[in-house]
C-alpha cells in the first residue's frame, strides 16, 4: 500500500495501528507533511518509520531517475504531488516484475478516476474504499476514519458558507523567511502564560533572532488576535508593534483571566510587545479535552452535533469537533486532534480520536498526564522480549568463557559493594577501594554493563530509544528496558556474577590527587548489597547494624569480625576521599540546592501517625560524589578520543534578571546574594542562614534552583569547547555515564566508552557511532523526553496532592490546616510555602467580589471591603473601617488547604490564609524543622483510599464473583499489585527531584 500526500497528512493515527504494516511511504508525500503539519507531526511520521514493528519503508521517488517528475508549468503542488506518487507506484509495480499489486489509497477523487485503470495492477482507491476492502473488521480505524471524513466535510461547507475574517492570513513563507534575515522579523517558540491563556503569550527568542533583534527579553504577545492562530509550542514569526503600544506582564496572582476580577492591578514596565505574522512549524498534537455538560451543548447553540471541546491544558483554545456521542462522552476525558484553523473560524477544527477515561477516576487521570506529555509506553512486544537473554532456575544464566578472557576479573581481587535505598533490585553502580602494593590508593566505580545486552538497532535498542528515560509517576513507573535487564541480569545484587563498566582511579595515599585512570568492561560480585542507613551506622561506629545485613548472618565470629573490618575501612576511606573531591569541587563553585526530606509513619491501616525528620546522610553524598566524579571522568575521556560526536552534558549559567526576585527577597532578611557566578553565589547562599527559621535558606536555594537554565543533552560538535561547561556542578566536562538501565543518554555513553578503549587499543571499532548530526538531533529527542518525564512527575505529584486533601472536612481535618511561609508578593495577594507538603501555592488577599482579607485582635482573618498597597517586601490590606493588616516576606502565616475542583482542568490545591501568625503544633521541635511529607506515603494514602472506593462499588452494585467470595480479591488490577509499586516507588530516592 502506498498512501497519497492528503491521505499521510490526514489519516497518521490510523496508519499508526500496528495491524497495517509494510507501507511505502513516498518522499513527496513526507515532505508535505513536513512543510504543512508542523515538527510534531512529521515527527510522528519519522518514528512511524523508524519502528521496526511496523515494517514500513521511505522510498526516495524525486532521487529516483524513473521516478521523478518535473512540475509542468501552471499545474498545482497538490496535482504534482499526486502525479508523483502515482508515478512512482507504476515503477515500483514493473520493478517487481508486475507480480506484486500496489494499492495506492489518495482522497483525491479525480485521481481515482483518472488512474484507477490505468495501470493494470496498480489499484487507485479512496482510504476509505482500502479500509472496507481490506481492513472490515478493524472497527476503531473505521470509526476514525468516518470522524476524520466528517470533520472535513463540515470544514468545507463552512469555508463556502463564510467569508468573514477572523484573523488575519499569514504572510507567505518566502516573506517571512526574507523578513527574518534582514531583521524585520523575529522567530521563536509560542509560550502561553497558563493563568492568563486568553490574554498573555510570550515568545522565546530562538537562534538568530536573539542575537541579531538587539533584544535580551521575551516578546510579549497580547491577547487571542494578536496570537493569530498559533498555539503553545509553535515556531512563530513576530512583527514588533511601535513602542507606544507596548504592554507590560500582570503582577496579579489570578487562577486564570477569566475567573480573576482583580486583574485591574498595575502590570509592570512595558516590555517589547508584537503580533504572530506566520507560522513556521506547528506543534499541534494530540490533546485531552472534557466534553460540555448537557446544558453547555444547548446554550452552544442550533447544530449540537457540532460542538466546542475544552483542553485539559489552559494554554489550548478550545476545539471545535463534530459528534452525535456528545452527550454520552460528557463525564469522560476524550482524546481529540487538531486538522486546521481557517482564518474565517474563531477556533481550531479537530476530530475525535479516543476515550481516555472518566473524569476524577485514578486511571483516567494519570492516562491524561501520559496523552499531555506525549508518553507511549505500550508493553513490551513479542519481538523485543525474544532479543532478551534467559535466566530461569532450569536454565541460569552465566558468566561466559569468551567474556571471562576478555574482561578484567575483579570478583577475588576487589570487595565491591552497592549502598542503596532499603530492599532496591535495580542496583546499576557499585563501589570498591583498596590499597595496591606501592602503597597508594585504588578507588572504583562501577556501573552496569547494559551495552553487552542491548545490541545497536536491535528492536529493544530501538524501544529504549524511543523512551529514551524510564518515566517515574508518582505512584507507578514505566521502565526503559524490561525487568529481566533492569531488576535482574544488569542489576548488580550482592553474591551474584555480573558483567560491569568499570572506571578505576589511582590514588596517592595521603592527597588523594588521581594518578592514572583505567576506563575498561569487567566481571565483578559484589559482596555486600547495603542501605543507607546501615551503611552511615557503620560510618558512625554502631557494627550492632550487622544483623540487619544478610551477609553476615552465617558468618562464624572470626569471619564475620574480619569481614566488618575490611567493610567499616571501606567505607571510611571512601567517605574521606568524598569530602576530599567535593571539596574541590566547591571550591570551584560546586552548588547545593536541595531541600531536606522526611520520613511518614503509618499506623496498620496506612493512615498517616506521625512526620519523622530524615537527616540526609553522608553516605548519600559519598556515592553521589563518586557518580559525578565517573560521570566528569567518562565525559572527559570520550571527548578527547571523539571531539566532534561525543554526548555530553552542559549546564548554561542563568541569566542574571532570573536572579532579580531571589536578590530582593534576601535582602528583605537582610542577606545580600552575590550572583555573579557559580561560587559567590554557592558562598552567599552558605552565609544566607537564619538561625531562628531554617526555611529561609530553603527557600532562597529553592529560589536559585528556578533561576536556573535547564541541564541539557548536546553533541560536541555543535559548540564551541567554552560552552561545555557545567554551571551547578563546577566542572568543565560532564556526562551521565552511571544509570544505563534508566537512562539512554548513558548506553550511547557506554558506546562511545568502549569505542575510545578500542581506539587506544588501536583495534577495529565495533560500535556503531553517530555522526555529529545525528547525535545531536537524538540529543533533542532525549531532552524532549526528559522535559516530558519531568512534567509528568510533577502532574501526577499534584494530582495525588489533591485526592489526598480532597473531600476533607476543613474545619475538622487537621491535614487541612498547617503553616506556611510567604516567599513572594503580588499584587492581589502572596506565594506561599508549606514545608510540611512540600506545597506552593497563591493565596489571595483580594477576592472575586473586591474584598480584602482582614485579621482582627485574635489575628483570625474575615473579608471587609477595602484595598491593597503592595511595597517591595511587604503588601498591606486596609479595610474601609481603618483596620489594617501587613504580611512581610518570610512571615509564617497559618493557612488552611483545600482543593479547587475543576471539570475541564486538573484539581489545584487552593491555599486560604486563616490567621497571621505561624501555626503551632504540639511538637514544636518538628515544627522548627519543618519538612517535607515524603511522596511514596502520600501515594500509599491515597491508593488505600482509590481501592476501598472501587470495592465499595463492587460491593454497592452486587457484583461478587466466585473468586473474591473465595480469596477476597477482585479480578484485574488488585491492591496487592498496585502496593508492590508503591514499594518500588519508595525504593527510590524521591527527594532529588530538580535532577542536574
Amino acid at each position: 500500500m502506498i498512501p497519497d500526500w492528503k491521505v499521510v497528512q490526514d489519516y497518521l493515527e490510523i496508519l499508526e495501528f500496528p495491524e497495517l504494516k509494510g507501507i511505502i511511504f513516498m518522499q513527496t508525500a513526507c515532505q508535505a507533511v513536513q512543510h504543512q503539519r508542523g515538527r510534531r507531526q512529521y515527527n510522528k511520521l519519522r518514528n512511524l518509520l523508524k519502528d521496526a514493528r511496523h515494517d514500513c519503508i521511505l522510498f526516495a521517488n524525486e532521487f529516483q531517475q524513473y521516478c521523478y517528475l518535473p512540475r509542468e508549468r501552471g499545474e498545482s503542488m497538490e496535482k504534482w504531488q499526486t502525479r508523483s506518487i502515482y508515478n512512482a507506484a507504476v515503477w515500483y509495480y514493473h520493478h517487481c516484475q508486475d507480480r506484486m499489486p500496489i494499492v495506492m489509497v489518495t482522497e483525491d477523487e479525480e485521481a481515482v478516476q483518472q488512474y484507477g485503470s490505468e495501470t493494470e495492477g496498480v489499484f487507485v482507491i479512496s482510504f476509505k474504499n482500502y479500509l472496507d476492502s481490506f481492513w472490515p473488521d478493524l472497527k476503531a480505524a473505521h470509526e476514525l476514519c468516518d470522524s476524520i471524513l466528517q470533520s472535513r466535510r463540515e470544514r468545507e461547507n463552512e469555508s463556502q458558507e463564510s467569508h468573514r475574517r477572523e484573523y488575519p492570513e499569514h504572510l507567505p513563507l518566502e516573506v517571512l523567511e526574507a523578513g527574518i534575515k534582514s531583521g524585520r522579523y523575529i522567530q521563536g517558540i509560542l509560550n502561553v502564560n497558563k493563568h492568563r491563556a486568553q490574554i498573555e503569550a510570550f515568545v522565546r527568542l530562538q537562534g538568530a533572532s536573539s542575537k541579531d533583534s538587539g533584544l535580551f527579553s521575551d516578546i510579549l504577545i497580547h491577547g487571542m488576535k494578536a496570537r493569530n492562530r498559533s498555539i503553545h509550542g509553535d515556531m512563530v514569526v513576530v512583527e514588533l508593534l511601535p513602542k507606544n503600544e507596548w504592554k507590560g506582564r500582570t503582577a496579579a496572582l489570578c487562577e486564570n483571566d477569566s475567573d480573576d476580577k482583580s486583574s485591574g492591578e498595575s502590570p509592570s514596565e512595558p516590555m517589547p510587545t508584537g503580533r504572530v505574522v506566520g507560522i513556521l512549524q506547528k506543534n499541534w498534537r494530540d490533546y485531552v479535552v472534557t466534553f460540555p455538560s448537557k446544558e453547555e451543548v444547548q446554550s452552544q447553540g442550533k447544530n449540537a452535533q457540532k460542538i466546542l471541546v475544552t483542553p485539559w491544558d489552559y494554554r489550548i483554545p478550545k476545539i471545535r469537533i463534530s459528534t452525535q456521542q456528545a452527550e454520552a462522552l460528557q463525564d469522560f476525558r476524550v482524546v481529540v486532534r487538531i486538522d486546521s484553523w481557517e482564518s474565517t473560524s474563531v477556533y481550531p477544527n479537530g476530530h475525535f480520536v479516543r476515550v481516555l477515561g472518566k473524569i476524577g477516576d485514578l486511571e483516567g487521570e494519570i492516562a491524561t498526564i501520559l496523552v499531555e506529555n506525549s508518553i507511549s509506553v505500550a508493553p513490551f512486544s513479542e519481538a523485543q522480549m525474544c532479543e532478551m537473554p534467559v535466566n530461569t532456575p532450569e536454565n541460569p544464566w552465566k558468566v561466559s568463557p569468551e567474556e571471562e578472557r576478555e574482561r578484567k576479573d575483579l570478583r577475588k581481587t576487589h570487595l565491591v559493594f552497592s549502598i542503596d535505598p532499603k530492599g532496591c533490585e535495580d542496583v546499576d553502580d557499585t563501589l570498591s577501594v583498596r590499597t595496591l602494593s606501592n602503597g597508594d590508593l585504588e578507588l572504583g566505580v562501577h556501573i552496569a554493563d547494559v551495552t553487552h545486552f542491548v545490541a545497536p538497532n536491535s528492536y529493544i535498542d530501538i524501544e529504549a530509544r524511543t523512551r529514551a528515560t524510564t518515566y517515574y509517576l508518582a505512584d507507578r513507573r514505566y521502565d526503559m528496558l524490561p525487568s529481566i535487564l533492569s531488576a535482574d541480569l544488569c542489576s548488580l545484587l550482592g553474591g551474584i556474577d555480573r558483567y560491569a563498566v568499570s572506571v578505576m582511579w589511582e590514588l596517592d595515599k595521603t592527597s588523594y590527587e588521581i594518578k592514572k585512570v583505567w576506563y575498561g568492561r569487567t566481571i565483578i560480585r559484589s559482596s555486600y548489597k547495603l542501605f543507607y542507613e546501615a551503611a552511615q551506622e557503620l560510618l558512625d561506629g554502631n557494627f550492632n547494624i550487622i544483623d540487619d545485613i544478610p551477609e553476615f548472618r552465617d558468618l562464624d565470629e572470626k569471619s564475620r569480625q574480619a569481614k566488618l573490618e575490611d567493610l567499616v575501612w571501606a567505607i571510611g576511606k571512601l567517605t574521606d576521599i568524598a569530602r576530599h573531591v567535593r571539596a574541590k569541587r566547591d571550591r570551584c563553585g560546586a552548588l547545593e540546592l536541595e531541600g531536606v526530606e522526611v520520613r511518614v509513619q503509618l499506623d496498620e491501616k496506612k493512615n498517616i501517625q506521625d512526620l519523622i525528620p530524615k537527616q540526609p546522610l553522608e553516605v548519600h553524598e559519598t556515592v553521589a560524589e563518586f557518580m559525578i566524579l565517573a560521570n566528569h571522568w567518562v565525559a572527559k575521556k570520550i571527548w578527547e578520543s571523539f571531539p566532534h560526536q561525543a554526548l555530553l552534558r552542559q549546564h548554561p549559567p542563568p541569566h542574571q534578571e532570573f536572579f532579580s526576585e531571589l536578590r530582593e527577597c534576601a535582602k528583605a532578611k537582610g542577606f545580600f546574594i552575590d550572583t555573579r557566578s557559580n561560587k559567590t553565589l554557592a558562598d552567599s547562599l552558605d552565609k544566607a542562614n537564619d538561625p531562628s527559621d531554617p526555611i529561609v535558606n530553603r527557600l532562597l536555594r529553592s529560589m536559585a534552583a528556578q533561576a536556573m537554565s535547564n541541564a541539557v543533552y548536546f553533541s560536541t560538535g555543535s559548540c564551541a569547547e567554552e560552552e561545555f561547561h557545567h554551571y551547578g556542578l563546577a566542572l568543565d566536562k560532564y556526562t551521565h555515564f552511571t544509570s544505563p538501565i534508566r537512562r539512554y543518554s548513558d548506553i550511547i555513553v557506554h558506546r562511545l566508552l568502549m569505542a575510545a578503549i578500542s581506539k587506544d587499543k588501536k583495534m577495529e571499532i565495533k560500535e556503531n557511532l553517530f555522526s555529529n548530526k545525528d547525535l545531536e538531533e537524538l540529543c533533542r529527542h532525549i531532552n524532549n523526553r526528559n522535559r516530558a518525564a519531568q512534567h509528568s512527575q510533577k502532574q501526577s505529584t499534584e494530582l495525588f496532592q489533591c485526592m489526598y486533601f480532597k473531600d476533607k472536612d476543613q474545619e475538622t481535618e487537621e491535614r487541612c490546616i498547617s503553616d506556611g511561609v510567604i516567599y513572594s508578593i503580588r499584587t492581589n495577594g502572596v506565594l506561599v510555602f508549606i514545608p510540611r507538603f512540600g506545597i506552593k501555592g497563591a493565596a489571595y488577599l483580594k477576592n472575586k467580589d473586591g474584598l480584602v482579607i482582614s485579621c482582627g485582635p485574635d489575628s483570625c482573618s474575615e473579608w471587609k471591603p477595602g484595598s491593597l498597597q503592595r511595597f517591595q517586601n511587604k503588601i498591606t490590606s486596609t479595610t474601609t473601617g481603618g483596620e489594617s493588616v501587613t504580611f512581610h516576606l518570610f512571615d509564617h502565616v497559618t493557612v488552611r488547604i483545600s482543593v479547587q475542583a475543576s471539570r475541564c482542568h486538573s484539581d489545584t490545591i487552593r491555599l486560604e490564609i486563616m490567621r497571621n501568625q505561624p501555626y503551632m503544633i504540639p511538637d514544636t521541635e518538628l515544627f522548627h524543622q519543618s519538612s517535607l511529607l515524603l511522596k511514596s506515603d502520600l501515594v500509599k494514602e491515597v491508593t488505600r483510599s482509590v481501592e476501598e472506593a472501587q470495592l465499595a462499588q463492587e460491593v454497592k452494585v452486587n457484583i461478587i464473583q466466585e473468586d473474591y467470595q473465595k480469596y477476597c480479591q477482585t479480578k484485574g488490577r488488585s491492591l496487592y499489585t498496585l502496593l508492590e509499586e508503591i514499594r518500588d516507588l519508595a525504593l527510590l530516592d524521591v527527594s532529588n527531584s530538580h535532577e542536574i
